[in-house]
């Protein structure tokens, strides 16, 4: 199995690609369309900022190829933020997979949110064999409100989209590969879809 982890100067490609290496599978790091187009799995990680990682997307034409994947693409952190419309960092019109923006967290919990925080009404096979409630790692200072393509929700002063899906689009807004066991096993059922 090929899986590719997309390079777009948005950090954490190291710990995806040692998370993805303990299942059994080495994968490639790549700004490379032929070998993003070409992979059977794709993991689009992120940790950064929103218009310069848009940015960066555009000049390698990498939004496009990410709009046309029909294969399993698993956005992260960031990278799910980008998978939506619009991000109010910075004022950043992004890839439209999802039809939803992402608004800065306004409530009176410390900002950003750090640290683990649970998970629920899980409705995907991203999540088989997890229940709810099982707890994993986020850090961030925007979401994705509840919508139609909600899979996992968390409560952080408000309720917010922990996890979407969308046809072959996943996404998660906390960090799989930093979430011990239950994260490992989300990102084997990522690579098992």
């Amino acid at each position: 199995m090929k899986v590719a982890i997309i390079k777009y100067n948005a950090g954490n490609v190291c710990s995806i690609y040692n998370a993805i290496n303990r299942l059994g599978i080495e994968p490639i790091i790549t700004d490379n369309s032929e070998q993003i187009l070409t992979a059977d799995k794709i993991i689009f990680p992120g940790v950064g900022e929103a218009s310069s990682a848009m940015q960066y997307l555009k000049q390698h034409n990498l939004d496009s190829v990410i709009k046309d994947l029909k294969q399993p693409l698993l956005g992260i952190c960031l990278g799910m933020q980008l998978l939506c419309r619009f991000s109010e960092e910075n004022n950043t019109p992004c890839l439209g997979i999802f039809n939803q923006d992402i608004k800065k967290f306004t409530s009176s919990n410390k900002i950003p949110q750090i640290g683990w925080n649970s998970i629920d009404t899980l409705s995907s096979e991203l999540f088989k064999g997890i229940n709810n409630n099982e707890y994993v790692y986020f850090v961030h200072s925007y979401y994705a409100e509840i919508s139609e393509n909600t899979i996992a929700a968390t409560d952080y002063g408000i309720k917010y989209s922990s996890a979407l899906q969308k046809g072959n689009f996943y996404a998660t807004q906390f960090h799989p590969e930093k979430s011990g066991f239950i994260g490992s096993k989300i990102i084997e059922n990522f690579i098992n879809l």
